[in-house]
């Protein structure tokens, strides 16, 4: 059980674990983009499919083991259902253009904000820093903006704009579930 009362609040800090673990996937698959930067579309298809599949596994984890206590579970079964869906729609057409891929992950990652801002709102009087996820949520919205505004994005521009992206979000949800632990009791 947790000290707080609001069942998002309770679901976020049983899990916040995950929400660690969210973030050193994001972090990882940041520095692993970075580290490649000669990396073809493929390899940027298989990157982008297996990090936002496993982000939406872990969403979902996180959703279905608070729904019972918390009727706002639907939040985080969305944002994980979504990525799930992008992740598994990637690996269906891994030839996708450069310029689709880029419209793409835009769809997503406005998608994916827009769902961790809903979140952190609903949080917004349960914890201190529900304003990482909200500020997470907005740089995901802002991706998506930018990224479609210059859809002839070379592969390799796209690769850095997501693995800064992935490491920014990575380290504010690992900084979340730090905070979010601190209300179990």
């Amino acid at each position: 059980m947790t000290s707080t009362e609001h069942p998002l609040a309770a679901a976020f800090a049983e899990n916040w674990w995950v929400l660690l673990l969210r973030g050193i996937v994001a972090i990882a698959f940041g520095v692993l983009a970075w580290a490649q930067p000669g990396i073809t579309i493929a390899t940027l298809v298989i990157f982008f499919g297996a990090y936002v599949l496993v982000d939406g596994v872990f969403g979902i984890w996180m959703a279905i083991a608070g729904r019972k206590e918390n009727q706002d579970w639907w939040v985080m079964l969305l944002w994980g259902l979504v990525s799930v869906g992008a992740g598994v729609l990637t690996f269906m057409a891994p030839g996708v253009t450069t310029v689709v891929l880029v419209l793409y992950v835009a769809a997503w990652a406005i998608a994916t904000g827009v769902l961790q801002i809903v979140a952190a709102v609903r949080l917004r009087k349960e914890i201190n820093g529900e304003w990482m996820l909200i500020l997470a949520g907005v740089a995901s919205v802002l991706l998506g903006i930018v990224l479609m505004m210059q859809p002839g994005a070379g592969a390799v521009g796209l690769l850095w704009v997501i693995a800064a992206y992935a490491v920014f979000f990575g380290v504010l949800l690992v900084i979340l579930s730090f905070k979010v632990r601190g209300l179990k009791r």
